[in-house]
């Protein structure tokens, strides 16, 4: 099932990817309007949980977008974000923290592909 949406130029959102597990245009359109959401609101909370050593919450964010990233985004993204999720598992900032600053980046780039997505299909 290919996409007439392609991202071309994109790094990490493959609509392709994304269509061919939800099978509908318009309801990937609406889980890509939920992980911007979702990004918008968590990497910024992300930060100041591992700012303030709250790594249990900073897992439950990682853990919702380790749920969200397998949908939208290739197998490299998906292993990095795992990789941090097990991290802020065993509860300590000092290896979570710094981990997390190498993803960050690439999450940015993420919500950044989706929202030229979603300013494309809406306009």
């Amino acid at each position: 099932m290919t996409s007439t949406l392609s991202n071309a130029g994109a790094i990490y959102l493959d609509t392709d990817l994304a269509l061919s597990q939800i099978g509908d245009v318009e309801a990937m359109n609406s889980m890509l309007a939920m992980l911007q959401d979702t990004l918008e609101k968590d990497l910024p909370q992300i930060d100041d949980f591992l700012r303030a050593g709250d790594v249990a919450n900073a897992n439950r964010l990682l853990h919702s977008l380790k749920g969200f990233v397998p949908i939208f985004s290739g197998p490299d993204l998906c292993a990095h974000v795992v990789l941090v999720e097990g991290m802020s598992k065993d509860m300590q900032s000092k290896t979570a923290a710094p981990a997390y600053l190498v993803l960050k980046p690439q999450l940015e780039q993420l919500l950044a592909e989706v929202r030229a997505h979603l300013f494309t299909v809406t306009s």
